[in-house]
């Protein structure tokens, strides 16, 4: 059933059609339509669940995982400095192994105060544990939130499911909605393996002392890693249920390219008209839509790559005193290669600047020119900087 929804509404009724039977989480702009929306649920008796009021980000994750561990599903929302709040009790949730689902709308961090958007603050926490899964459009929301249980639950790994404030979080688009009937048997009741028993109190969480804490960190690292195949499954399932695959990345006219792009959630649509621009014209420009950043398919990535002379990594962060977070792992991910592409970084869309055709452009025409010449003359570059403030000539 097609529905005209904005993406924080997509993922308010992905949790819905979940059956979540405890939501726990506090006002943030720009994802505070999510909370709202599932509040209106259990209050008007469309959703059968417990609405966890609380005082900070902080605490609504802790109630999550306190949930959690009883056996049920449970599912919390945040941004920007909130997701940073929540920081502390990630790292928790993952190393306890719950089964948590999250939807961030990306938003920009503090300092200077913005409340617009860039995916600064998801990148901040990739060493969290945390699945991370990115959406391009408001029909990947809810079908990557109704994934997003499956995966959690049959991998014991928390999941946040990203996608950019106000370009997707505000804005409506047509949405096929699965029908409740298929989500149930998509996503079946869930049975946690380790729900506490109030009848036989234990305590979870070891505490690491050096003799075991190293072995629970490389336990964790193996889980991420091997979630992988179950992402892929669990999107190939979804796939015959609904008719809608999913995969850890989308390829556009990978196969023949001598110049690829690499870009994270809404991005992609305008990207794939310039890619398309450039197929017109006879030049071989392929993108790479990455769908899911931890954990990162380097191995995945760099096939997708093909014979490539060149690849340009776009993104809406920054490591700071380094280069963009994405640009890191494309280049771990060809570190070994036997003839790997020269690699470009650009960064854009920090707290909303947009993100224009002409730069996207400029973009394409550097790295053909390093595929040209065998040459990068800059590896980062700031697209769409204000030269009469930073300083430029």
């Amino acid at each position: 059933m097609k529905q005209f929804i904005t993406g924080n509404e997509a993922a308010a009724l992905g949790a819905k059609l979940a059956r979540v039977k405890v939501v726990s989480a506090y006002p943030i702009t720009p994802q505070t339509v999510i909370v709202e929306k599932l509040a209106e649920y259990v209050a008007n008796g469309e959703l059968d669940a417990e609405y966890v009021m609380v005082e900070s980000e902080h605490s609504a994750l802790s109630a999550c995982i306190g949930a959690a561990a009883t056996g049920v599903r449970t599912y919390t929302a945040t941004s920007s400095q909130g997701l940073i709040l929540m920081s502390e009790i990630m790292f928790i949730a993952s190393g306890l192994r719950m089964p948590l689902v999250m939807a961030n709308a990306n938003r920009s961090l503090s300092a200077p105060l913005s409340i617009w958007n860039d995916q600064q603050d998801s990148m901040a926490v990739r060493d969290s544990g945390w699945i991370q899964i990115y959406c391009q459009d408001n029909q990947e929301i809810i079908d990557s939130s109704i994934q997003a249980f499956r995966i959690a639950e049959e991998t014991l790994l928390p999941v946040m499911v990203c996608f950019d404030g106000y370009i997707l979080s505000h804005t409506a688009e047509n949405v096929d909605v699965p029908e409740q009937g298929g989500v149930d048997k998509f996503l079946p009741p869930y049975k946690y393996p380790y729900a506490l028993d109030p009848e036989h109190p234990v305590t979870i969480g070891a505490v690491g002392v050096p003799e075991y804490y190293e072995e629970f960190r490389y336990l964790l690292q193996e889980a991420v890693l091997k979630s992988k195949e179950k992402i892929v499954e669990v999107g190939k399932l979804f796939g015959k249920q609904f008719g809608r695959e999913y995969g850890l990345m989308e390829c556009y006219h990978t196969g023949d390219a001598d110049v690829v792009l690499v870009v994270m959630g809404s991005l992609s649509g305008g990207v794939k008209d310039i890619v398309d621009e450039y197929r017109k014209q006879g030049l071989k420009v392929g993108l790479v839509n990455l769908r899911v950043f931890r954990p990162f398919p380097a191995k995945e990535l760099a096939e997708a790559f093909g014979g490539a002379k060149a690849v340009a990594v776009i993104e809406k962060d920054v490591s700071m005193g380094s280069t963009g977070g994405l640009f890191l792992d494309v280049s771990v991910a060809l570190a070994n290669a036997k003839k790997a592409p020269l690699l470009l970084n650009f960064i854009c869309g920090l707290g909303s600047r947009d993100v224009t055709a002409a730069q996207i452009r400029e973009v394409v025409k550097s790295a053909v020119e390093a595929a040209k010449t065998g040459e990068v003359k800059e590896v980062v570059r700031w697209l769409g900087l204000r030269e009469t403030m930073v300083g430029l000539k």
